[in-house]
């Protein structure tokens, strides 16, 4: 016995989803969000423009708390 013709299986009929599209989507979101990390790296450094203070240590001088 042959057969010549496919069995087809669904999902109640609805149609097949086109990935192509979401992963295009996913590529301009993150395209999107690396963008704005850019920005936000590059404006925080031209906004400082005065280096951190620095810790000092004074040589000579010591200093002892007895709890």
């Amino acid at each position: 016995m042959t057969t010549t013709q496919q069995l087809e299986l669904g999902f109640n009929g609805t149609p097949a989803r086109n990935l192509g599209q979401r992963r295009e989507q996913r590529v301009a979101r993150a395209k999107w969000w690396f963008a704005r990390m850019r920005d936000a790296v590059e404006n925080t450094w031209q906004e400082q423009t005065q280096p951190r203070p620095e810790q000092i240590v004074f040589a000579g001088v010591n200093r002892r708390i007895e709890i």
